[in-house]
């Protein structure tokens, strides 16, 4: 589904009556029926409650997770993230993000008002708001105005890309580097060998998730968009999965930035 800016969160009552029609999502694992009228009400009061977090913030960039999938077992709350600008030119809130397109291997670069980006069949309805320093925000709005957020976007998904491969990139992934970009030196980081050169000279890892060979070989024979032959073949087969989780990401802003918020939107 192509991305489409919000013109008002009182559209409720609209996406309430058009939730029958509602296609899958991209980034989402291809559910056939549509989205119900409850879960369209669930997912647009969210959207409003996140709209209200972020105007009440005074920030111009933030970063949203939502909670698409239950991943508890792994530790994690939260599995997809975006970067959200505001006063963007698609909308008041809009939120920029990598997607999947639904049961394949490729991706793309969305723009989605901050109702669309709740808009699908979520696991839990809560939402985490990431809120940097100032001087970050205006390092990262500027990114995002030119051509370095579109030239670290790999195509090739792989919903748990190595981190330090160029092979494959999840969404999470893409927002790791664009952050990355907007913390090094100017003109230091155009590309994602750049990004990811820079993060390792920083010291920078990700928490591991363990993953037992029985799961990492149903995900493997049974989804197009599951890889492991990026990862370090040791690491690999100890289940030892270095991947960027939206975890990864809030602990690399929180590392680096000492006026950085997070709010739990619930």
């Amino acid at each position: 589904m192509r991305a489409r800016p919000d013109r008002s969160l009182a559209a409720l009552a609209c996406a309430l009556a058009l939730a029958a029609a509602l296609p899958a999502h991209a980034g989402q694992g291809c559910r056939e029926e549509p989205l119900s009228v409850d879960e369209v009400s669930h997912s647009m009061a969210l959207a409003q409650r996140t709209f209200a977090a972020l105007d009440a913030s005074g920030a111009t960039v933030a970063i949203v997770a939502r909670a698409g999938q239950d991943l508890s077992k792994y530790g994690l709350e939260y599995s997809h993230m975006g970067i959200v600008v505001r006063d963007h030119a698609a909308g008041r809130w809009t939120v920029v993000h990598e997607l999947n397109t639904c049961g394949t291997a490729d991706s793309d670069l969305y723009t989605d008002g901050v109702g669309n980006f709740f808009l699908t069949d979520l696991y839990r309805y809560r939402a985490q708001v990431v809120i940097p320093g100032p001087d970050v925000q205006a390092r990262v709005a500027a990114l995002l105005a030119g051509r370095t957020a579109r030239r670290l976007h790999e195509p090739h998904y792989n919903m748990l890309s190595y981190v330090y491969s160029t092979r494959y990139q999840n969404s999470n992934q893409w927002v790791l580097e664009t952050l990355a970009a907007a913390s090094a030196p100017p003109g230091a980081v155009e590309t994602r060998a750049e990004a990811q050169a820079w993060l390792q000279r920083q010291g920078y890892r990700v928490p591991t998730v363990e993953i037992p060979a029985v799961t990492r070989l149903g995900a493997r024979m049974f989804r197009a968009n599951v890889a492991f032959d990026d990862h370090p073949f040791d690491r690999r087969m100890a289940g030892q999965i270095d991947t960027v989780t939206t975890d990864a990401v809030v602990n690399f802003i929180r590392g680096r930035d000492s006026q950085a918020r997070v709010v739990t939107v619930e």
